[in-house]
């Protein structure tokens, strides 16, 4: 199975260079080599690798520079999944694409589920669920897999990797607790996703149609952001990171105000991707220590 990577320097996407070799032959690519903010591109630089599945791992992830670049926002997050939905059917090939909790507005009081109904409420959001829109309707063999409050190894732009550096210079560090939601490693989307591919490739033709669809992934259990802040310090401090915070305090998202709407409660469901492949995902602070670990 040949399989084209695109955004392969990202945090998903690192992990996926390592995972997806075991699924099939793997062609990774980053955004010098195919660059989804030039939608019309993409053909002519994917055609010819004859892939016969994508993954996108690539986005435009800055949830609020992206209301004041709203255009940009949209061509990498909605109009470029589009068009590789179309490069996909025209191949005869699966598009395996990254999501997001932000499609959904945040109101609801129990984990979110593949049917219920999203209602972005930020720039971001709405590209991203635009985006998925564009690809239910342009291609067959797809897979969307939303996700949710990512952190990993790699890249600089994640909450552990910020709450390490804050904690290292400050006594007091001020997080946010009363957004609710599920820290998620990207070694674990990554192998969530290398699964699903295994488990598509391997299914008769018939049944595959059936893999098609919608999926949600996250770590197991729930978390606030002081939730999340607090565990990071506590594990980090216990494998000897250098610290200096002695002080983390509980603030509301009216304390830290950004430009960009978050949801209030972003927990998903992992019920279907749970019985597609028969896996539970480890609790999100099992894998928190595993990548603390990593980071020594």
């Amino acid at each position: 199975m040949r399989i084209l990577l695109l955004g392969a320097q990202g945090q998903v996407g690192q992990e996926l260079q390592v995972l997806l070799p075991r699924v099939g032959e793997l062609l990774a690519v980053g955004r010098d080599k195919i660059d989804l903010a030039v939608p019309e591109r993409l053909y002519d630089l994917i055609a010819p690798v004859q892939p016969e599945v994508i993954v996108n791992a690539a986005a435009y992830t800055a949830v609020d520079r992206a209301e004041t670049e709203p255009e940009l926002a949209h061509k990498i997050n909605e109009q470029a999944p589009t068009r590789l939905a179309e490069i996909a059917q025209s191949l005869g090939a699966m598009l395996v694409h990254l999501s997001t909790d932000y499609v959904f507005d945040g109101t609801q009081s129990h984990p979110y589920t593949e049917a219920d109904k999203p209602n972005p409420q930020s720039v971001y959001g709405r590209s991203k669920w635009l985006g998925e829109q564009g690809i239910r309707q342009r291609c067959e063999q797809y897979i969307i897999l939303r996700t949710a409050w990512v952190y990993g190894q790699y890249g600089k732009g994640n909450f552990v990797k910020t709450m390490l550096r804050l904690g290292g210079e400050r006594s007091e560090v001020r997080v946010v607790e009363d957004q609710v939601g599920t820290p998620t490693w990207a070694g674990d989307i990554g192998g969530a996703i290398a699964a699903l591919l295994q488990h598509w490739f391997t299914a008769d033709p018939t049944a595959r149609a059936d893999l098609a669809g919608t999926y949600h992934f996250t770590n197991r259990g729930v978390a606030s952001w002081y939730d999340f802040a607090v565990a990071i310090f506590a594990e980090a401090q216990s494998l000897g990171f250098p610290l200096q915070v002695e002080q983390i305090t509980p603030i509301t998202t009216a304390d830290y105000p950004v430009a960009a709407q978050r949801p209030a409660y972003s927990v998903l469901s992992n019920s279907k991707i749970t019985q597609q492949l028969d896996y539970l995902a480890p609790h999100w602070q099992q894998s928190l220590r595993q990548l603390l670990q990593a980071l020594l």
